[in-house]
């Protein structure tokens, strides 16, 4: 059993995000909610409501054990983004890219973990 949850419209590069979600992807969730306490990133804040989110889910909607659950997938994609413009000189202007970000975490029992690779 999987459940899913996801933040869309965030307002930071997909880039940036990415690197949060490469250290939580595949621990239990427990120990991915400590890493994302002590990591120094903005990301991280987002993360950790996306992966509580996720977590409540599970036992809400799918009656599933929360101290068995793993992060199985954690991706951001990117949203669309804001184009802003900066004066420069000479009467020109050069564009500013605003990106956003859609992240998106599942998480399944340690059980389908297992299954899925082998």
């Amino acid at each position: 059993m999987r459940a899913q949850a996801s933040a869309k419209y965030v307002r930071q590069s997909p880039y940036k995000v990415r690197r949060v979600l490469d250290l939580v992807r595949g621990l239990p969730v427990e120990e991915a909610r400590v890493v994302l306490d002590f990591t120094n990133r903005r990301a991280a804040d987002t993360i950790k409501k996306v992966l509580d989110s996720a977590i409540a889910n599970a036992e809400h909607n799918l009656a599933l054990d929360p101290e068995e659950l793993v992060v199985s997938e954690a991706y951001a994609d990117e949203g669309p983004t804001l184009k802003r413009w900066r004066p420069r000189a000479r009467g020109r202007a050069t564009r500013i890219r605003k990106r956003t970000s859609h992240i998106t975490i599942v998480v399944a029992e340690t059980a389908d973990q297992e299954e899925e690779v082998a």
